[in-house]
């Protein structure tokens, strides 16, 4: 079913294609000029090749006070929003949360914190460090549920997308150029690697693209980290808590700082960033997702340098909330867009001929 977004994306996308200036620009922009018409399959995954660099609303003539009145970064940033809002599962809790994401994440945060420390004080304790203060038991038994929804849930908007884009059956080759572009987020350098103008208009910059990195790179560094402690627990019987200089903290130290600094310079990007040339409606809940990547990482980074103090229960309360928040919620906050770009990257693969 066609939304005013789609069909604002389309009358936008057929002027572009017109037009060509933009020839050079992202990856947007040759899979744009690839087509002749544009069906809602086509525009959604424009939509979500998109990174919202904005190079192209700078450079186009074609903006107001024209009477074409193109704002491309908008229009695909809204169809981009609707189709995650349409594609996830279950759908209602999406658009839920991007209209009130920020009070969302505080109350379940404030919520699993009350209730981690509700079961430590019925005694839910069979070990030394944090496991004193809660079981590993308990811990498993909520946080594998916790783990597996998401997956469950993402599985399914997957699907929906992929069927929603024609996507074909997938060749070694189009992942591998896929995570390729991913890791070096390829398209926030622009497209002649000068950076994007998220937050200086006219003027370029790598700070978003670097940003991005930090945590991108730091989320996987701590989630290596727990893969580490998983297997010494499992596989090699030892337990947590780990000294500094095991894998684990050597992990998961510098992920966590990473993750603070770059959801610290996120935030202050977003902040000095035009509102008009992303999606407005999403804002609040973009920026929702962001703090509490920042509270997941700032947390655990406390936690190790004030856990052998009074503090450790409480601490180990809002990180164990933050986590599980975190964990929960990704179908409907912006977690879910690295999970898009990556199939629009595939998808993109699979759009250019076979050298």
């Amino acid at each position: 079913m066609q939304t005013e977004f789609l069909q604002e994306a389309r009358r936008q996308a057929e002027i572009c294609n017109a037009c060509r200036y933009c020839e050079g620009y992202c990856s947007v922009f040759p899979a744009l000029h690839s087509e002749r018409f544009f069906s809602d399959g086509n525009l959604t995954q424009l939509a979500n090749l998109c990174h919202n660099c904005r190079g192209c609303y700078y450079a186009c003539q074609y903006t107001s006070p024209h009477e074409f009145d193109l704002n491309l970064p908008k229009a695909l940033a809204e169809v981009r929003q609707d189709s995650w809002d349409r594609f996830a599962w279950p759908m209602a809790f999406a658009k839920h949360f991007q209209n009130s994401g920020l009070m969302i994440a505080l109350a379940s945060v404030l919520c699993f914190a009350v209730l981690f420390l509700t079961i430590r004080a019925l005694g839910s304790a069979d070990g030394e460090g944090f496991y004193a203060v809660l079981s590993h038991s308990a811990m498993v038994s909520i946080f594998l549920p916790a783990f597996l929804f998401p997956l469950f849930s993402l599985a399914i908007s997957m699907r929906r997308y992929w069927r929603a884009t024609d996507g074909e059956p997938v060749q070694f080759s189009h992942i591998v150029e896929a995570f390729g572009s991913a890791g070096r987020m390829k398209n926030l350098a622009g497209g002649h690697g000068d950076g994007c103008n998220f937050e200086e208009e006219d003027r370029f910059s790598q700070s978003r693209r670097f940003a991005h990195q930090a945590i991108m790179y730091g989320f996987l560094l701590c989630f290596a980290s727990t893969s580490v402690a998983t297997i010494l627990h499992y596989v090699f019987d030892v337990p947590a808590p780990y000294p500094i200089w095991s894998l684990p903290k050597l992990l998961g130290i510098p992920g966590g700082i990473f993750m603070v600094a770059g959801s610290l310079w996120l935030m202050g990007l977003k902040l000095k960033a035009d509102r008009n040339l992303g999606a407005p409606s999403a804002w609040g809940g973009e920026m929702a997702f962001v703090a509490l990547l920042f509270l997941v990482a700032l947390s655990g980074l406390l936690l190790y340098a004030l856990g052998s103090t009074g503090l450790m229960p409480l601490l180990l309360a809002v990180h164990l909330g933050s986590v599980l928040s975190f964990f929960l919620l990704t179908p409907y906050t912006k977690m879910v867009h690295g999970f898009y770009r990556l199939a629009a990257l595939i998808r993109d693969a699979q759009r250019k001929p076979a050298m």
